[in-house]
C-alpha cells in the first residue's frame, strides 16, 4: 500500500482538494491520511478541522501553531512549531509521498520536512505568479517538490525555466474545479434566507485578504470596498480574512461594519456553500486566488483588488483595479453591467483527480526521485 500524506492549513486548500483526496482514498493500492495545521486549528478562523473530520478523511496528526497572531513575525515563527511537527509525524508515518497545495508557510513547513528525510514531495499549483510574498513561498515550494500537479500550460513553462525536470510536471488543471458547478447547487433564496439578506437586491460576496508587504492598506481597500458596495445599494456577505499580517485590520473593519448592519459577515462557508454563494452573487469582490481561479467556472463576474493576485493568469470575468474608491467603483460599475459571462475556465476541465491520482499511483518511487538538480 503507498500511502499519502496531504499537509492542509485552512479551509481554503482542504476544500480545494477535498474530493481529490477522496479519489486517492478510492483507488486500489493507495492510502491517505491528513495532517491538520494552521487556521483550522483556531477558533477565531472557525475551527475548519471539523471539515476534516465530516469527511471521513483519517488525520495523523493535529500540528498547532500558537504563534499565528496576524503580525509577519507570528507567521515567521509559526513556520518554526510547524516544522518540528511535521517532522515528528513524517518519522512516524514514513508516507511514501507527502502532498502540499499552493503557496502558505503550511506548505513549505510539510515541504522542508519531507525533505529532509528523503520523502518524495507533490507539489500542487505550483509555477503560477503573484507579486507578493505568496510568490517567494510558492516558488521555494517548488524547488523543495519532486513532483509538480500544475494548473495551465504556463505554469509548466515556468516550471521548466525554474530548471525542473520536464517529465516531472503535469498539467492537471485545478483541482478546485473539480465537481464544482455541480457543488454550488443551493439557490439564491434559500442561501439568502440562512443569510439574512433580501434576494431581490444585488449582492456581493467579499473576500478580501492581507498582503504581508502592505498590510494596513488591505484595511483601507476593505474600506474603501465596502463604502462603493454600500453607496451602489449592493449587499455584502463577507468571509473573514486569513491570518496573515494584517488580518486583525480587515478584521476590525469587518466587525464594526457588521455591528452597523452594513454587511454579513461569516467565518467560514462549507464547500457547497462557498460555491453556491460564488455561483448565485450578482459580483465577487476582493483579492481573493477564488476569484482568479474557480468564479469563472459560474460566469461570476469579479472585481479584484489590488496587488496579491497581480500576475496570475486571468479568466474573462475579471476585472482588475487599484484599492482607491474611483478605481473600485468603476470596477464595480463594469462588473455589475457585464453581468455573467459564458462560463469558460482556463484553469482545467475539472478533471485533475484523476490525472494525479493516476500519477501517485504509477509513478517509481526509486532513488533518483528526490536526488534533485536544476536541469540547465
Amino acid at each position: 500500500m503507498r500511502g499519502i500524506c496531504y499537509v492542509t492549513g485552512s479551509r481554503a486548500d482542504f476544500g480545494l482538494f477535498e474530493s481529490t483526496l477522496q479519489a486517492i482514498s478510492a483507488e486500489p493500492g493507495l492510502s491517505v491520511a491528513v495532517a491538520v495545521t494552521g487556521m483550522h486549528l483556531e477558533r477565531d478562523h472557525g475551527l475548519t478541522v471539523r471539515d476534516v473530520e465530516r469527511s471521513g478523511l483519517p488525520i495523523c496528526a493535529r500540528i498547532e501553531s500558537p504563534e499565528l497572531d496576524g503580525s509577519g513575525a507570528g507567521m515567521a515563527m509559526a513556520l518554526a512549531t510547524m516544522i518540528r511537527g511535521f517532522t515528528s509525524t513524517w518519522q512516524a508515518e514514513r508516507p511514501h509521498v507527502v502532498v502540499v497545495l499552493g503557496d502558505r508557510g503550511e506548505m513549505l513547513a510539510g515541504a522542508l520536512a519531507a525533505a529532509h528525510l528523503d520523502i518524495p514531495v507533490a507539489h500542487v499549483h505550483g509555477g503560477e505568479r503573484s507579486g507578493t510574498i505568496d510568490e517567494s513561498l510558492r516558488h521555494a515550494i517548488s524547488k523543495l517538490a519532486h513532483l509538480h500537479f500544475v494548473s495551465t500550460e504556463a505554469s509548466r513553462i515556468r516550471l521548466e525555466r525554474m530548471g525542473e525536470r520536464p517529465d516531472r510536471i503535469w498539467v492537471t488543471g485545478a483541482p478546485g474545479l473539480d465537481g464544482l458547478s455541480e457543488l454550488g447547487d443551493r439557490s439564491r433564496d434559500d442561501l439568502c434566507a440562512a443569510a439574512g439578506l433580501d434576494p431581490s437586491r444585488p449582492i456581493a460576496l467579499f473576500c478580501h485578504h492581507p498582503v504581508l508587504q502592505d498590510a494596513l492598506r488591505s484595511a483601507e481597500e476593505a474600506e474603501a470596498a465596502l463604502d462603493v458596495l454600500g453607496a451602489r445599494g449592493v449587499q455584502v456577505l463577507a468571509l473573514a480574512p486569513n491570518s496573515d499580517a494584517g488580518s486583525l485590520a480587515i478584521r476590525r473593519v469587518l466587525e464594526g461594519r457588521a455591528l452597523r448592519g452594513e454587511v454579513v459577515v461569516v467565518q467560514h462557508l462549507n464547500r457547497r456553500d462557498f460555491a453556491s454563494w460564488m455561483a448565485r452573487a450578482d459580483l465577487i469582490v476582493g483579492n481573493s486566488s477564488a476569484g482568479i481561479i474557480e468564479a469563472a467556472t459560474f460566469g461570476t463576474p469579479v472585481v479584484n483588488i489590488g496587488d496579491r493576485q497581480k500576475h496570475r493568469e486571468r479568466n474573462s470575468n475579471v476585472f482588475d483595479v487599484k484599492g482607491d474608491l474611483l478605481s473600485i467603483d468603476a470596477g464595480v460599475e463594469r462588473a455589475l453591467s457585464s453581468g455573467r459571462v459564458p462560463p469558460r475556465n482556463r484553469f482545467g476541465d475539472g478533471r485533475a483527480a484523476a490525472r494525479i491520482v493516476e500519477v501517485l499511483r504509477t509513478i517509481d518511487l526509486d532513488d533518483d526521485l528526490t536526488s534533485k538538480c536544476n536541469v540547465y
